[in-house]
């Protein structure tokens, strides 16, 4: 199991027991098991449905996870593969059929990853315009997602409290309605101390979700 996605998931979940007051220990052993099973990639995607079947308060980080189990798998489980497997027909027929799985925080996650290999720090302007390529004319599906992230560059000179409070204005449709706080603050504050993520908790509509969701980001962004 790949060591960042491991603190990652720790980080989030110990997070998320820490603002909602409950324990889910049991919980968190048996994704960590599932992620670290010797099987294939849609079998661990099967298993890790199940878990959280059976745990349906946390079931809005389904999605979220699913991002970490296919960073998981670009970063751990690929190695045991042929040399051209993501490229094979069966893993293109794995993309067709999740492709509705996941959410645009794979993306930022790629990033980090990709940030730790070149030893550069994260930066909004570098993710939107050196990553995505939004200002690229064959990426303007990319563009439209993250129109709203893209129009609010200016906050990563405001505070946390600024970010939130755009978040709450975002229209219901935005594509990263959810996502924004979240993916925001991380740009803003990377390397949060106690008192950011007080302070961005105490700002969150959804503090269990949203709190959760940066632990992720700033833990797995931790080398």
């Amino acid at each position: 199991m790949d060591k960042q996605v491991e603190k990652a998931i720790r980080a989030s979940l110990e997070k998320y027991s820490e603002v909602s007051k409950s324990s889910i220990n049991d919980f968190a052993k048996r994704v960590l098991d599932v992620f670290s099973l010797d099987a294939s990639f849609m079998e661990k995607v099967a298993l890790m449905d199940e878990a959280f079947d059976d745990e349906p308060k946390l079931d809005f980080l389904r999605e979220v996870f699913f991002d970490l189990i296919m960073i998981n798998f670009f970063a751990e489980d690929v190695k045991k593969l042929e040399e051209d497997y993501l490229d094979s027909k069966e893993w293109e027929e794995i993309e067709e059929d999740t492709i509705d799985r996941g959410t645009e925080l794979l993306n930022v996650l790629l990033y980090i990853r990709e940030c730790h290999d070149e030893d550069i720090e994260p930066e909004l302007e570098d993710f939107l315009k050196e990553f995505l390529l939004v200002e690229e004319d064959e990426f303007q599906d990319e563009h439209r997602i993250y129109e709203d992230v893209i129009a609010s560059q200016i906050l990563m000179e405001s505070s946390i409290e600024e970010i939130a409070k755009a978040s709450n204005e975002l229209s219901d449709d935005s594509e990263l309605k959810d996502l924004f706080y979240p993916i925001m603050t991380f740009f803003y504050e990377p390397e949060p101390d106690k008192e950011d993520v007080d302070t961005y908790t105490k700002n969150s509509v959804d503090p269990e979700f949203d709190a959760s969701v940066y632990a992720l980001l700033t833990s797995f962004n931790q080398l």
